[in-house]
C-alpha cells in the first residue's frame, strides 16, 4: 500500500495562506472585495493579519472566560514574536508577517485590548470614548496595514488611523439593532441622553425613533469627516496599493450613506451595498489619481496618537518598495474579476443572514 510521506503532509506557507484567504472571504465582504485590488504580496499579508484578528476576536467573544482567552492570546503573541509560533496556522502566518515588516507588538496588544473591552460589556459615555474603542479595534488595523506597505510617516499613519476609526463608526451605526439585541451599546451615551433616549431602557427594548435617527446621523457625519481626511493618507501610499485602500474607503462610507438614505433605521434592517452599488464604487477607484494631500498635516485623533508613537518607537523600515510595482498593477483585470466575485458573495450572505439590502446612494 502506498502511503504519503510525513513531509508531504506538513503544512506550507501556501496552505497556511489558503486558510487565511478562506477566513477573509467568509468574514468581511467589503474588506475582501477591496483586498482584491491590492498588490499580491500586500494582499497575502493583509489576509494573514485579518485571519489572526478574526480568530482572536472569536476566541475572546465566544469563549466562556474572556480573561483566560486574552491571557492565552498573549502567550501566543510571545511565541509569535520569538518566531516559534507552534502548529496554529494563523500564528505561523503572523510570525512571518511580524518578521518581514517588523510589526510593533504594541499594535497587536491594542487590538487585543479592544476585544477585551467588547467582552467586558464596557460602556461608552462620550464620543471620545467611542473613538478610543475604535482606535483599538479598527484604527490600529489601518496603522498595521500602512506598516505592511512600508509607510512610516506619522502624518500618513494618522490618516490610516482615521480611516480605520471611520469604518468602525460606520459599523456601529449599521449594527445598532443587532448589537442592542445582544446586550451591547456602542453609541455615545451622551448623545443618546441629549436626544432624550435612556440608554438602558433602549437596551431593554431597542426600537427605532426619529431621535435615534438623529444620533446615527451625527455618527455617520463624524465618520464622513474622517473618510475625507483619510484620502490625504491614501495619497501617500505606494501607488499600487492606493486603488484597493481607496475602494475600501468608498465601500464602507457608502454603507453609512445607504443607511441614512433609508431613513436611518438600523434596528429593523442591516444596511449593506448590493452588486450594483459595489460595481459603481469599484469603477470609481481610478479616482485615486486625483486624491488631495490637503489634510495630511491635520493632527491625529488624540485617541489614536499612541498607535503612531508605537511605530515611531519601533523604528520600522519597509521590507521592500511597493512603488516599484506596475502603477496600475493589472488594476483593470482585477476590477473585472472583483465584479464577478460580487454576485457569489452577496448570494451567500443573503442566504446566511436574510439581510435586507438597502440601495446605494447616488451621491458621493
Amino acid at each position: 500500500m502506498q502511503t504519503l510521506s510525513a513531509t508531504a503532509e506538513l503544512p506550507t506557507p501556501y496552505t497556511d495562506l489558503a486558510h487565511c484567504r478562506q477566513t477573509l472571504s467568509g468574514g468581511s465582504r467589503s474588506f475582501w472585495v477591496a483586498s482584491q485590488l491590492l498588490p499580491t504580496a500586500l494582499r497575502n499579508d493583509a489576509c494573514g493579519l485579518y485571519a489572526f484578528c478574526r480568530e482572536a476576536d472569536d476566541l475572546i467573544d465566544e469563549g466562556e472566560d474572556a480573561g483566560a482567552a486574552l491571557a492565552q492570546l498573549r502567550v501566543r503573541l510571545d511565541a509569535i514574536y520569538q518566531q516559534s509560533p507552534g502548529d496554529r496556522t494563523v500564528d505561523r502566518v503572523l510570525a512571518r508577517i511580524v518578521a518581514k515588516h517588523q510589526l510593533p507588538r504594541a499594535l497587536l496588544e491594542a487590538l487585543l485590548e479592544g476585544f477585551a473591552w467588547d467582552a467586558s460589556g464596557r460602556h461608552y459615555q462620550t464620543v471620545s470614548e467611542v473613538y478610543a474603542y475604535g482606535a483599538r479595534v479598527a484604527g490600529v488595523v489601518g496603522v498595521m496595514m500602512a506598516v505592511l506597505m512600508g509607510v512610516r510617516s506619522p502624518q500618513a499613519l494618522a490618516r490610516a488611523a482615521d480611516l480605520g476609526v471611520a469604518m468602525q463608526l460606520t459599523n456601529i451605526a449599521r449594527d445598532v439593532g443587532e448589537d442592542a439585541r445582544a446586550g451591547r451599546l456602542y453609541l455615545p451615551r451622551d448623545l443618546l441622553e441629549a436626544a432624550d433616549i435612556d440608554p438602558d431602557a433602549f437596551l431593554r427594548n431597542p426600537r427605532f425613533t426619529p431621535a435615534l435617527g438623529s444620533v446615527l446621523q451625527q455618527l455617520v457625519d463624524a465618520a464622513e469627516v474622517l473618510y475625507v481626511r483619510s484620502e490625504s493618507g491614501i495619497a501617500q501610499l505606494p501607488v499600487s496599493a492606493r486603488p484597493g485602500i481607496y475602494a475600501a474607503r468608498l465601500l464602507y462610507a457608502e454603507i453609512g450613506h445607504a443607511l441614512l438614505q433609508s431613513g436611518g433605521n438600523s434596528i429593523d434592517t442591516r444596511a449593506y451595498i448590493g452588486v450594483a452599488g459595489k460595481t459603481r464604487l469599484v469603477l470609481r477607484t481610478p479616482g485615486w489619481v486625483r486624491l488631495s494631500s490637503a489634510a495630511l498635516g491635520e493632527p491625529a485623533l488624540p485617541e489614536c496618537q499612541y498607535l503612531i508613537d508605537a511605530v515611531a518607537e519601533q523604528g520600522v523600515r519597509p521590507d521592500r518598495d511597493l512603488t516599484r510595482d506596475s502603477i496600475f498593477h493589472r488594476l483593470y483585470r482585477r476590477v473585472i474579476w472583483t465584479l464577478d466575485l460580487f454576485a457569489a458573495l452577496e448570494a451567500r450572505q443573503q442566504a446566511a443572514s436574510g439581510a435586507t439590502e438597502l440601495p446605494a446612494s447616488e451621491g458621493r
